[in-house]
């Protein structure tokens, strides 16, 4: 399967899907493969990392890293390896007198957002026909002046390729005419001065620490459900504090791995789609060691056999 295209390598019976109707692979805190291990803890942290970090600096760094980094590929791997939704949660540094913003997850990255969205950009330009959806939120410590300066700063790099939000046709046949590439989402009232923003895209998360946890959770989610435009179903685990002291030694990689297999079996089964149990965006942990893309770009093929049959008929 070609998933570093694979949305111009769709068959064009769903060039006319709705975007928000196809099953799109998502990265769930996109950013933590290049978190700052020496960088501060993020201001909103719980006090307890704070009071540990304080006392044994050393240790609990270690640690922290260990549960706070979910993914290992770069962002520009993540594209080629077929990621279509990227969850980026940003901030802007305590006592930075510059107005760099960084991603961040307990800690803040190396990278910062601007170099990282020149990064997504330069992929798009040699892929003129892949969509990306950016889920830009929490926003610690960004005043409404570095608000604005971002959002200028978003549209002077994606330009002509931001998508509006009132687009009526979110086909790809209608966003590849309109030279469309990025959809963006942005999770703070400053964005809804701008047509060029997309509001806050909802994201089921499960807070739990097993694959039967999550599984549960997306199951009760599904019955109430969807949303009528685009959400997302985050197959990404979390360990608590307690769960955390009690396996030291372990990782939230090496959590991931051990529940993978009952989650795959669980997504196998999904389908997108406009219904009321559809999904839309699936998105999880360590994209690469986990094949969560080819899973669910294969979901758009029972679109397809659904469109088929009623083309039959």
């Amino acid at each position: 399967m070609d998933c570093e295209s694979w949305m111009s390598a769709l068959p064009e019976e769903l060039w006319d899907v709705p975007l928000t109707d196809l099953a799109i692979p998502g990265s769930h805190d996109a950013m933590s493969y290049c978190l700052d291990i020496s960088s501060p803890l993020v201001r909103s942290e719980s006090d307890i990392f704070k009071v540990l970090d304080s006392v044994c600096c050393c240790l609990t760094r270690r640690v922290i890293f260990k549960w706070a980094t979910t993914q290992d590929k770069s962002i520009e791997e993540q594209l080629s390896l077929g990621i279509r939704y990227f969850d980026l949660r940003i901030a802007h540094k305590p006592n930075d007198c510059s107005p760099d913003l960084y991603f961040t997850h307990v800690l803040y990255t190396h990278l910062t957002v601007l170099e990282t969205l020149m990064s997504v950009a330069g992929w798009m330009k040699s892929h003129p026909k892949e969509v990306v959806i950016l889920a830009c939120s929490h926003f610690e410590g960004i005043s409404e002046k570095l608000h604005e300066e971002f959002i200028f700063s978003m549209k002077r790099i994606f330009g002509s390729k931001l998508c509006p939000k009132k687009e009526p046709d979110l086909s790809l046949r209608s966003l590849w005419a309109s030279g469309y590439q990025v959809i963006l989402s942005y999770e703070d009232q400053t964005g809804a001065r701008h047509p060029e923003l997309w509001p806050s895209i909802p994201y089921w998360w499960a807070n739990q620490k097993t694959a039967s946890g999550v599984i549960s959770y997306l199951d009760w989610k599904k019955d109430l459900g969807r949303p009528e435009s685009f959400f997302v179903s985050g197959l990404n685990l979390t360990a608590d504090r307690c769960y955390i002291i009690n396996h030291m030694k372990e990782s939230l990689r090496t959590l991931t791995l051990s529940n993978w297999e009952c989650l795959r079996a669980w997504v196998e089964k999904q389908a997108p789609g406009s219904q009321h149990q559809n999904l839309n965006i699936i998105a999880g942990d360590f994209i690469g060691p986990i094949p969560l893309c080819p899973l669910v770009i294969r979901l758009n093929q029972k679109l397809l056999k659904k469109h088929n049959k009623n083309s039959i008929h």
